[in-house]
């Protein structure tokens, strides 16, 4: 296996720059005491090889070039103002208390995620009133612990109650919002699309 080379970009602040960070036999490690603002950030690395320390992202837009999952590291950065493009899946964004060190970093606000394709993300201690979430066929549920009861009192379609609805009470106590994308949780647990937007409509605090 080759040697992978560690790409540092810490302690400074950058502005109106494009970063590509496309390096397969790279390390990116983004922070500490990095700030970007109305930077572009292109993305087509895995998420094992990119590593955020307390980054600061100030009205920043994200192009995700190849499917970023299960990327946890958003939770040790502060986001603010940014826009997303491109596929996410399994990523978490916010503020979660306990979860590692350096989760005190971690923010987000006034977010626009229209463009994205979001799958099994969650959003962390924070305001969800100020994020914008993808429309269907992706769908977001706002304080799904909270909800977890009325989401219950419903019949879901295929494996989806059993799977996700009666398990929202697992998920961490930070949990503001959930997100999936339709077609692949249809696909996953027996269902399709249009049964499943069927039942959503039905609820004023799924976002779709």
């Amino acid at each position: 296996m080759a040697w992978l080379e560690n790409v540092l970009i810490e302690d400074k602040e950058i502005a109106n720059e494009r970063l590509e960070l496309a390096d397969k036999d790279s390390l990116y490690f983004l922070g500490p005491n990095l700030t970007l603002r109305n930077c572009t950030v292109v993305l087509k690395v895995s998420a094992r090889r990119l590593h955020l320390i307390g980054t600061r992202f100030i009205d920043c837009s994200f192009e995700v070039k190849q499917e970023l999952k299960n990327h946890q590291d958003w939770v040790f950065a502060s986001l603010k103002g940014c826009r997303f493009k491109g596929r996410l899946t399994g990523c978490d964004f916010g503020r979660w208390p306990g979860y590692s060190k350096g989760w005190e970093s971690g923010a987000i606000e006034d977010c626009d995620f229209t463009e994205a394709r979001l799958d099994a993300c969650r959003f962390m201690g924070c305001d969800t009133r100020t994020l914008r979430f993808p429309k269907w066929p992706c769908f977001t549920i706002l304080e799904p612990i909270r909800r977890a009861p009325e989401l219950r009192s419903v019949k879901w379609p295929g494996l989806f109650g059993g799977v996700v609805i009666d398990n929202l009470h697992t998920q961490p106590p930070a949990t503001v919002a959930l997100t999936k994308y339709a077609p692949a949780v249809a696909k996953k647990l027996e269902t399709t699309a249009e049964e499943l937007k069927a039942v959503i409509e039905k609820f004023d605090f799924i976002v779709y």
